[in-house]
């Protein structure tokens, strides 16, 4: 067991529309992170992913709850703004669409340079064009796209760019809200395969967020499975691909496609009742590392 980087502690987020309405899309919920690993968040949309990325990295105000940075308490408003800067510098988050997250009326070579000139941050490498150039090889594009504005780009180079700007500042801690979900196989493919050197070769820390669990798979290291604000279910990777406990975890394995026709014709699907998911209080060690979150308070699923 590493050191713990980022813990969360009994998170809760509502959002709040209109008059008494409330919506709870985050619901007590608590995991840790350890240096140098990718942890995943899984579910369908509406089921909390996001705004729990949103609230770890101070986008959000969570409702309830803690979360810890190191030794920091994040969600104090004293020791963040003690700890601003820093956080704002060694935490970096990569939003699943690039078109909004990227100024469209700046050049690549700013966009990329615009964390260091916030934050005063002298480049590395001399000067904040040179820095570009240099975070733009890094993610496999020539310095000649340095002059381009986003919307000249495809949707894979918008998003290298988004991940050359976040690399720009050498964060310790990256958060990467479905970063590939818009874009097609083969760009996915590139970009997952960049994740990966990233971590091997720098010891990243992730927070990784998506809804395809073949993606997943191939990326983290364990994995939290969320519903309806929860998380149900968390395990390393192939803990949970092995030995799925949770309805809703099985029902989401087994709608994973298969590349053989002939067994994706043969394939069951498991069916999980909504009705039926009444969470209890706690998680419950099912294994080392394994932990399910108890139904109908506190019976065994």
């Amino acid at each position: 067991m590493g050191k713990t980087l980022v813990k969360v502690e009994d998170l809760v987020h509502e959002f709040r529309p209109a008059g008494k309405i409330r919506i709870r899309a985050v619901d007590h919920i608590s995991f840790q992170i350890e240096e140098g690993e990718v942890f995943g968040l899984v579910g369908e949309s509406g089921s909390g992913k996001s705004t729990v990325a949103r609230c770890v990295m101070n986008v959000y105000k969570p409702w309830g709850g803690t979360v810890w940075y190191k030794n920091i308490c994040t969600t104090e408003p004293k020791s963040y703004r003690q700890n601003k800067k820093m956080l704002q510098t060694r935490r970096q988050m990569i939003f699943q669409d690039s078109t909004s997250s990227l100024n469209q009326r700046m050049k690549v070579k700013d966009i990329i340079a615009e964390p260091m000139v916030i934050s005063r941050r002298t480049p590395p490498r001399g000067s904040c064009r040179a820095e570009a150039e240099f975070q733009l090889s890094y993610v496999g594009m020539e310095a000649s796209y340095l002059e381009k504005y986003p919307w000249e780009l495809s949707g894979g180079m918008r998003q290298r760019v988004a991940i050359a700007r976040a690399l720009a500042m050498e964060p310790e801690f990256l958060v990467a809200d479905e970063p590939v979900a818009s874009l097609d196989v083969s760009i996915q493919a590139q970009i997952l395969n960049l994740f990966k050197h990233l971590q091997k070769e720098h010891g990243f820390t992730f927070l990784f967020i998506a809804h395809d669990l073949s993606v997943v798979r191939f990326l983290c290291d364990r994995v939290g499975v969320m519903y309806r604000g929860k998380i149900v279910e968390t395990a390393p990777v192939k803990e949970l691909f092995n030995n799925p406990m949770h309805p809703y975890t099985k029902a989401l394995l087994s709608a994973i496609p298969i590349p053989d026709p002939v067994l994706e014709r043969k394939r069951k699907f498991q069916v999980f009742d909504e009705d039926a998911f009444c969470p209890g209080e706690r998680m419950e060690m099912v294994s080392p590392g394994h932990f399910v979150l108890e139904n109908n308070g506190g019976k065994e699923i």
